[in-house]
């Protein structure tokens, strides 16, 4: 079983910046790929960002140049950093992980999500 822990959320004036954390715990023997995804309300869930435990990360279109994903491999821990965020960046992030190299086999694992708010 794993557990994904996600912070840094909260609310940031557009152009600002944070930085979301996802740190998995539990009983486990690897982590394969972890991605972070969003929710607006009213959508559906977006992929937003994805980094594999070899360290091969891509980002969505509608982020790239502004949001980096980087991965702490050791401690099983990945961070979204988000730069010159827009009001449509608002939404729910979701952290989520495969436990298994092969994304196809292992189990999938959902955090509980952190709100993000762009607003003046």
């Amino acid at each position: 079983q794993v557990q994904l822990e996600e912070s840094g959320g909260g609310l940031v004036q557009p152009g600002g910046s944070l930085r979301l954390s996802c740190a998995a715990s539990g009983n486990y023997f690897r982590i394969g790929v972890m991605r972070w995804y969003r929710q607006a309300p009213g959508k559906e869930r977006e992929l937003v960002a994805s980094i594999t435990d070899g360290g091969l990360a891509t980002v969505g279109d509608s982020v790239k140049g502004r949001f980096t994903i980087s991965r702490d491999t050791a401690r099983d821990i990945i961070y979204l950093q988000m730069d010159t965020l827009k009001p449509e960046d608002t939404a729910v992030y979701y952290c989520f992980a495969v436990d298994s190299p092969d994304p196809d086999r292992g189990d999938q694992y959902w955090g509980q999500g952190t709100q993000v708010t762009v607003s003046s």
